[in-house]
């Protein structure tokens, strides 16, 4: 039943960001471009979107089982360090250049668009670095403040 419910969950997201739009970078450009031609249909998504995600995150932390009954994890807490900061410095320049962002790239690579697969390639190599880089810093020693 959870392999169902996760199949049906991601089907719907990825329907959801076909229809709104956001597989289509020169519609999310279009978005990030406010000293040109601003399309601001995408603030909607992300309101709608952002909405959602305040109920279904609240009725989440008032449970001590999802609906499947499995247990629902406790979100660890973390303070903003400068490595967050340039995360998401490097998030968002990456999608303001492709006009992807990781779960749109992925809907987008049904399409075969090639811009899709060189941008998902270049994440999962990102990825891969990071991870290198984090064992090597695992294994001299230094500990992420994140990760404590």
């Amino acid at each position: 039943m959870y392999v169902l419910a996760s199949l049906l969950s991601g089907l719907v997201f990825g329907v959801g960001l076909i229809v709104s739009g956001m597989v289509n970078p020169a519609k999310v450009i279009g978005f990030l471009d406010l000293a040109g031609k601003w399309d601001p249909s995408l603030a909607l998504v992300m309101g709608g979107a952002v909405s959602v995600g305040v109920i279904a995150f609240y009725a989440a932390g008032q449970r001590a089982r999802s609906m499947l009954g499995a247990p629902m994890p406790d979100p660890a807490r973390r303070k903003f360090d400068l490595r967050c900061l340039l995360g998401s410095l490097a998030f968002g320049v990456g999608w303001g250049m492709a006009g992807y962002c990781p779960g749109p790239a992925l809907v987008a690579l049904g399409s075969g668009r090639t811009k899709a697969f060189v941008f998902v390639a270049a994440m999962l190599a990102g990825m891969a670095l990071f991870e290198l880089i984090e064992r090597m810093r695992d294994a001299r020693g230094s500990h992420s403040p994140s990760k404590d």
